[in-house]
């Protein structure tokens, strides 16, 4: 492992130079790693793995027939690399366990018999470990229970591996039971395409992606962004100039900018009026918000995020509610007018005439006063 200095703490990393992918696929060159779920992370890892040698097959239910199909279009082969689940996971020797939280609690009873021993179960998120009362999954012992969690969606770890860049995973072994846990989480780390690989443990990783997805990484930068605008439309700011001032410029430079150089560089080479300002700003923010973080923090850790996540997700009528949830998101007025204005971007010009499309939407005689309703639910959405 190498030691590196993160903001003055030292810490330790796996990178490509200290376990490269001809170390991943010795490792793996007797693995059959079964993808269970072809929904969200499950087509970018067994995409990657398929792509660096590795022998990937696909565990995913034929009467879903809208994954099944993905799959196959994909060019995973029905009998031959594809199966149904409990197939898949009687094949497998490494079970990459990539349904969504809710199903894996459902699917537990069905897929544990095939769990034998010598055989690794890996998951992409801690939430059904670190909550194993509430989820009922608990593994036999004498398996290894690895995890590697990317740090991006599944679109990105698919889009980044293809560029050559790779997204940056977190890894933790649960259980050994072979004695080779480790280097099977390192080898599917960096086979599926992993800039590098940083350890956690499971109730680490799952404390602070929940964190971070109700934080940070979308439910408070919707609720930012949210305020922002509609404080701009209720001084009379058209929906085009508070969406650009809102979102737009913020996605389309700042923050490739922050990711490319960081946000010390940010406020250094910004305009000397914009820097004073954000200075000054910046601080009363961080005050307003973190007793919100404490209070999610610790409604995470002490499992009401997971009651609330699995008693929405378990019910009956989920999709039917979460289909109005987001259509409410989607028909308010700051993300039809972002739907017109990335229309309006030059790499977007002549895309199914996508302007004269925008054009011709009816426009309301009122500006609403609030964009989008409150809304209660969370979804998880990597």
């Amino acid at each position: 492992m190498a030691r590196l200095n993160f903001g003055g703490v030292r810490e330790e990393v796996i990178t490509r130079e200290e376990f490269p992918l001809a170390t991943a696929r010795q490792v793996l060159k007797k693995e059959v790693v079964a993808v269970l779920g072809y929904g969200v992370q499950g087509p970018a890892q067994a995409l990657n793995m398929r792509d660096n040698g590795i022998r990937v097959i696909i565990g995913q239910r034929k009467s879903d027939k809208f994954y099944w199909d993905k799959a196959i279009k994909d060019g995973w082969k029905p009998g031959k690399d594809l199966f149904d689940i409990e197939e898949a996971a009687s094949r497998g020797t490494i079970i990459q366990y990539l349904v969504s939280d809710a199903a894996q609690m459902i699917l537990w009873p069905k897929i544990k018999p095939y769990l034998s021993a010598g055989k690794a179960l890996y998951f992409s998120h801690g939430f059904s470990i670190a909550y194993k009362k509430q989820t009922k999954v608990v593994p036999p012992k004498n398996i290894d229970v690895i995890l590697v969690a990317p740090k991006g969606s599944g679109t990105s770890v698919r889009r980044n591996f293809l560029d050559g860049s790779g997204i940056n995973s977190s890894f933790a072994v649960y259980q050994d039971a072979t004695g080779h846990a480790l280097e099977r989480t390192l080898a599917t780390g960096i086979a599926i395409g992993s800039g590098f690989l940083f350890p956690t443990t499971f109730q680490r990783e799952v404390f602070s992606d929940l964190v971070g997805e109700r934080g940070v990484l979308m439910g408070c930068i919707a609720g930012v962004m949210e305020a922002q605008y509609n404080e701009l439309r209720r001084h009379g700011h058209s929906p085009s100039e508070a969406f650009n001032e809102t979102v737009e410029e913020l996605t389309q430079s700042l923050i490739r900018l922050v990711g490319e150089n960081g946000m010390d560089w940010m406020f250094a080479n910004c305009s000397a009026t914009a820097q004073r300002g954000a200075l000054d700003w910046a601080p009363r923010f961080r005050k307003a918000v973190e007793p919100v973080f404490k209070k999610l923090y610790e409604a995470v850790k002490s499992g009401k995020e997971t009651a609330r996540v699995i008693q929405c997700n378990s019910a009956p009528d989920y999709r039917k509610k979460l289909g109005a949830e987001l259509k409410v998101i989607h028909d308010s007025e700051m993300w039809q007018a972002g739907e017109t204005v990335r229309s309006l971007r030059p790499e977007n010009w002549g895309k199914k005439t996508a302007v004269k499309a925008a054009a011709k939407k009816p426009g309301k005689k009122k500006p609403a006063k609030n964009s989008v309703k409150k809304r209660g639910s969370k979804a998880r959405a990597k």
